[in-house]
């Protein structure tokens, strides 16, 4: 592979294929599958801080978007009014307006690096040698399209591949549901209809299982890792409490709640 991402990507190849060797004695042909699926783990821990800032900035975007609807309604036609009074009230917080994307898109190197190592058929200019090897017999290599049907072998790892991906997206969004419900007392008719692109957001776990279907095995191993890693940072990590809602706000949930 050349490119920008060809050393790194030849590096984490060695990394996982030395792994591999340490783990053959244990596990024997499953250890290219464990390979993969300790080597993402070992970059998500040590992404760990990235990934817990990206979603304590995400929680605090949620938390005050009450608030930042308000100073829109309130300094519309004002733009530089509404900038000072957004920057007083990030600075409050002790947030900005960019705090959940930077650490997102610092991720995004290392998560590209194993995206391709385990989708690549050749690394460094030499066969991708992760991909010869085999889960329960389908292997690491093979595309589901490709397969002899969906009840051989093949067919039926990926097609546990899929509903393990399928189950995680349907926590994660049953997640996020939980944690909108929190504030979705105290927002108005307006800010709800902000909410859907909010929404659409919390569904893209489930665009996992499309890409799955369409990569070599060892890359759907590797998206299952990952967003499995990402359920349990979402479940374990602390999340601050929502903020109480305004007089206003209070009030406005009252009159609907009574009428």
């Amino acid at each position: 592979m050349s490119g920008f991402y060809g050393v790194p990507v030849d590096a984490a190849y060695h990394v996982v294929s030395a792994f591999m060797t340490v783990l053959t004695p244990l596990l024997g042909g499953l250890a290219a599958a464990a390979a993969i699926v300790g080597f993402t783990m070992v970059v998500r821990l040590l992404v760990l801080p990235l990934s817990y800032r990206a979603m304590r900035g995400m929680d605090a975007q949620a938390r005050i978007a009450p608030q930042v609807q308000a100073l829109r309604k309130k300094h519309a036609g004002k733009p530089d009014r509404l900038q000072r009074e957004l920057t007083t009230l990030y600075q409050s917080e002790g947030t900005s307006m960019f705090a959940g994307c930077l650490p997102m898109l610092l991720q995004w190197p290392f998560l590209s690096v194993m995206y391709l190592l385990f989708r690549s058929s050749t690394v460094g200019g030499a066969p991708n040698s992760l991909l010869r090897h085999d889960l329960l017999g389908a292997p690491l290599g093979s595309h589901w399209l490709g397969g002899t049907g969906p009840f051989s072998v093949q067919g039926l790892v990926f097609a546990a591949m899929f509903a393990l991906l399928a189950g995680i997206g349907w926590l994660s969004y049953r997640m996020a549901q939980r944690m909108a419900a929190q504030r979705m007392a105290t927002q108005s008719r307006d800010e709800r209809v902000a909410s859907v692109a909010g929404t659409v957001a919390r569904l893209t776990p489930y665009l996992t299982v499309v890409i799955a279907a369409f990569v070599p095995l060892a890359a759907g191993l590797y998206l299952l890792t990952t967003t499995a890693w990402t359920l349990a940072e979402r479940k374990i990590l602390p999340h601050p409490p929502p903020l109480p809602p305004t007089p206003g706000q209070e009030l406005r949930t009252v009159t609907v709640t009574e009428g």
